[in-house]
């Protein structure tokens, strides 16, 4: 319990202290910018997890920027029991950059407009990354589920390394991993349907991202050391599998 609150209240801390520090300077450079990406994916992954019950998804999202400031939303159908079929993200914060390392604070509102019950819950992020050589960026992303009425307190940490490969004629290639651990600090059984059981797991993949101008297609290998339990909802949704996305992003 110590250490949860030792985590959130250095971040919190961290991202009063840097956004401070980097909001001058990137108030002489205001611009406004939206985009639209449309694509769809061979299985919808969430931290290891399959949502979409190893189905495909079709996938959109709006995304605005000014200065350090962002929102959008993101949507996608789903196949979860009581959650489905869709899924609708709203997210918004700021990329302060300082230095060499930009910094992202922000908050993602995870909604499910035709569920039959109250399901929707906040999460909340801190995270940093910088390119650590030339072509290699690396990332580490701490995200904050507070407890809600419908969920329970989950801390999950990311750390990602992207290393972008030469272009190959009109193909710009990168490859890219993650790793993850997420964690339901009381027990409640969130991911598994007996409270300890899972009440943990690490997730991580490796895939090649391929890009042609407005078009990107992932090629991603995932796995979890989550356990095989008998009845578990996610038993058999989050053992290893490859994944194939496609998307455009306009304009």
């Amino acid at each position: 319990m110590t250490i949860k609150k030792t985590l959130i209240g250095a971040a919190s801390v961290a991202a009063l202290a840097f956004a401070a520090s980097a909001v001058p300077a990137a108030a002489e450079d205001r611009e406004f910018a939206w985009s639209i990406t449309l694509g769809a994916t061979s299985d919808y992954i969430f931290r290891g997890l399959s949502l979409s019950n190893e189905d495909p998804a079709a996938q959109g999202s709006i995304d605005m920027s000014y200065g350090i400031f962002y929102a959008g939303a993101w949507a996608s159908n789903i196949d979860n029991g009581a959650y489905e079929p869709w899924e609708l993200d709203l997210y918004a914060g700021v990329k302060p950059v300082l230095g060499p390392v930009t910094f992202d604070f922000g908050a993602v509102a995870y909604l499910y407009p035709a569920d039959s019950a109250d399901l929707d819950y906040v999460e909340l992020k801190a995270g940093a990354s910088m390119e650590i050589v030339k072509s290699l960026t690396g990332g580490v992303t701490f995200w904050y589920q507070p407890d809600q009425s419908n969920a329970p307190e989950v801390i999950s940490i990311e750390g990602s390394l992207a290393y972008a490969l030469p272009q190959v004629g009109i193909f710009s290639p990168t490859i890219s991993g993650l790793i993850g651990y997420s964690e339901d600090t009381d027990s409640q059984g969130w991911f598994a349907v007996a409270p300890g059981a899972n009440d943990a797991y690490t997730y991580w993949n490796v895939g090649l991202a391929v890009a042609v101008e407005k078009f990107t297609m992932d090629f991603r290998y995932w796995d979890t050391d989550y356990d095989q339990i008998p009845g578990d909802f996610y038993t058999g949704l989050s053992d290893e599998r490859f994944v194939f996305s496609a998307k455009v992003t306009l304009p």
